[in-house]
């Protein structure tokens, strides 16, 4: 208890940094969930895939520390626009590939639940692979730097150097940190605004309130579909730069931990429910910060499952519980 009370404000800090990867990412879940009841685990991979598309285009354009704020912000537009790309065309093509044939087939929804858990185990391991696929069709030498090490980590160059900027109380809090926890937020409320205005946002409420009924209203089912997944995996690489930049290590599981992290705070804020999102992940982050400060940090992991497992028990619909189909116009 002492340790959580001596470093509270370092703690909630980093909690609130981690919490805005986690709700960008259980954006995905939430979207894809609200329109077809399905929990798209591979999603974590598509966060996976961004997180090595941040890393590969910094190589690639031979990123280094320091420089000019110009350099800075070049380096960052870059990343997001390698990160969005990379895992918005990996996420349409999960829905094309994995999940489109299925709901052709009218499978039930164990079967795209099958199909989703094999989808993420296919991903992760091309990853991890790299190295040995690459070297079997002869490219391991000029591919060297983005496939060495497949299945280690593997660190990113420092691009956006932290900076303190102001102390709170005893914590330096960083220009990344701000960045990232405004980032996260101006992300959602665009994400809200597109939802609720847009004509491809009405036609996702729609399709999740009634898909029958707006398939007769003109409103076509797989466009939307694949403009869910779209979105959910422009989501997903924004919270890859945003994880890059904070934590700057990455690797072909990464994406296994934080994926259930990022669904249990879908649940948390309830599923289906984009502020819902941002809410959980904020507070699983606290929650995930304060518990391992009583219990230890080998136990962190722990609390974000054991306050998953409450949620279930005691409130299933989650902290606000509204679906997206029930979303306010």
């Amino acid at each position: 208890m002492q340790y959580l009370l001596d470093n509270f404000f370092a703690l909630t800090i980093t909690g609130l940094t981690l919490g805005a990867v986690y709700a960008l990412v259980a954006l995905g879940y939430t979207l894809v969930y609200g329109v077809l009841r399905l929990i798209n685990f591979a999603h974590s991979e598509v966060f996976m895939y961004g997180t090595f598309a941040c890393l590969w285009i910094v190589v690639f354009l031979g990123g280094k520390a320091g420089g000019s704020l110009g350099n800075v912000i070049f380096w960052i537009a870059a990343m997001f626009v390698a990160a969005m790309l990379m895992s918005g065309l990996i996420a349409v093509l999960l829905e094309r590939f994995a999940y489109r044939p299925l709901r052709k087939r009218n499978a039930p929804p164990l079967i795209a639940l099958i199909s989703a858990i094999g989808a993420s185990f296919v991903l992760s391991e091309l990853m991890g692979l790299r190295q040995q696929i690459t070297g079997a069709v002869g490219f391991d030498t000029y591919l060297r730097a983005y496939v060495a090490n497949s299945r280690n980590n593997t660190g990113m160059p420092e691009v956006f150097s932290p900076q303190p900027v102001f102390t709170l109380v005893d914590y330096q809090v960083t220009n990344v940190d701000i960045f990232v926890i405004v980032g996260a937020i101006v992300l959602m409320v665009i994400l809200d605004q597109f939802v609720k205005r847009s004509r491809l946002g009405r036609g996702i409420r729609a399709v999740a309130m009634d898909p029958e009924a707006a398939a007769l209203m003109g409103v076509n089912r797989d466009r939307v579909i694949q403009v869910t997944f779209l979105v959910g995996g422009v989501m997903a690489g924004a919270a890859a730069v945003f994880y890059m930049l904070k934590i700057g290590i990455t690797r072909y599981d990464v994406g296994f931990i934080l994926g259930v992290k990022a669904f249990t705070a879908a649940v948390l804020g309830g599923i289906g429910n984009l502020r819902g999102a941002l809410l959980g992940g904020f507070v699983l982050g606290l929650a995930e910060n304060y518990g391992s400060a009583l219990v230890g940090t080998q136990w962190k992991d722990v609390v974000a499952f054991v306050l998953l497992i409450l949620i279930l028990l005691f409130r299933p619909t989650g902290l606000l519980g509204e679906s997206l189909g029930k979303a306010r116009a």
